[in-house]
């Protein structure tokens, strides 16, 4: 669920075991990483963050709550708002993601996905969908969306059609959250209510890599915020952004094999 849940365990940071080869039969632990951090940047710690997103020099970014949902555009630059829609409640907003012309938006439990313009983020539609709505991300043939399970699914960038599932492997209760798309082809996510980020190859569900994402706040910032929620590929970089739900602050990182 995406509400506050600071009572849930955290799952265990132990390597994972994987299936290995089809030949060898044999078990490989999934590799950990770590953060490494560039620079940081203030961020509204007033934000419930649910999607984050780079794209042409705009940083988009979903919120969520009931009465405090929204959708921003900012210029990465130097954080410049460029456009702000606010959604009443009761619609709970989810992940966001920019396809082309089309900006997308997930809706929790509302069962409805927003089409937005990209300059303005002015509702042009609504599309239903069955289940939850949590994060999701463009590859350039199709979009990526998770729903709070071990599943992902692939979504058509212009009609929003389901065009099929993959499950993930390789790590134990998977909760995958806001997704990014990485150049590359795989997939970052958030896994919730974890500091852990999965990165994942979409053809097979395995898990590639866990990376560890603690300590980025203080203690006392980390005391008054919710959980890692956000991650955003700097396009033309090995960087990437991430933050929170209620984080004071957006990190510019790089993911490092340990």
């Amino acid at each position: 669920m995406k509400r506050n849940r600071t009572s849930w365990a955290v799952t265990a940071l132990a390597a994972v075991l994987v299936t290995g080869g089809c030949d060898s039969g044999q078990e490989v632990s999934a590799p950990r990483w770590r953060v490494e951090v560039v620079s940081r940047a203030p961020h509204d710690p007033r934000a419930f963050t649910q999607g984050l997103e780079v794209v042409d020099g705009v940083r988009y970014e979903s919120t969520g709550m009931w009465g405090e949902s929204s959708a921003r555009a900012a210029a990465q630059a130097d954080g410049a708002e460029l456009a702000r829609v606010d959604i009443p409640a009761p619609v709970f907003a989810e992940g966001i993601t920019r396809a082309g012309d089309t900006v997308w938006q997930l809706t929790w439990q509302d069962g409805f996905a927003i089409a937005r313009d990209p300059v303005t983020l002015a509702e042009r539609g609504r599309v239903p969908y069955v289940g939850e709505g949590w994060g999701i991300c463009a590859q350039p043939d199709r979009l990526v969306m998770s729903d709070g399970s071990g599943t992902l699914t692939f979504r058509d960038r212009v009609s929003f059609a389901a065009l099929g599932t993959v499950s993930l492997r390789g790590y134990p209760d998977p909760h995958p959250n806001e997704l990014d798309c990485a150049p590359d082809g795989t997939i970052y996510a958030n896994n919730y209510p974890t500091d852990d980020i999965l990165r994942i190859d979409p053809a097979t569900g395995r898990v590639l890599a866990v990376i560890d994402a603690r300590g980025l706040l203080t203690p006392a910032e980390r005391a008054r915020a919710d959980v890692l929620n956000g991650i955003a590929h700097l396009p033309g970089t090995d960087r990437f952004l991430v933050t929170g739900k209620y984080w004071p602050a957006l990190f510019e990182v790089r993911f490092l094999p340990e």
